[in-house]
């Protein structure tokens, strides 16, 4: 999981390398976190460079999601900006 809060009443599966990339293995997710992964990062870094839950953390975009995230109740959701 991207931010390591408990799984609420909502989840999504994010494919940790993308289906167009031949990933078949998917992770839970918060809705949240699974629309800033995509809003941060296109599918080829996804396959390349942020294919793990240490990799993402370690973006500087993510790290400040992460941070910004952690005191929100489980199912918190607000709209997601595009970073790209």
């Amino acid at each position: 999981m991207l931010c390591e809060r408990p799984i609420g009443r909502r989840l999504e599966w994010h494919h940790a390398i993308p289906r167009s990339r031949g990933g078949d293995a998917v992770v839970p997710v918060h809705p949240i976190c699974h629309r800033t992964i995509h809003a941060t990062f296109t599918n080829v870094e996804l396959a390349t460079a942020y294919c793990t839950g240490e990799a993402l953390r370690g973006h500087p975009a993510i790290a400040r999601f992460v941070t910004w995230v952690a005191d929100k109740p489980v199912d918190f959701h607000a709209p997601t900006r595009a970073a790209r």
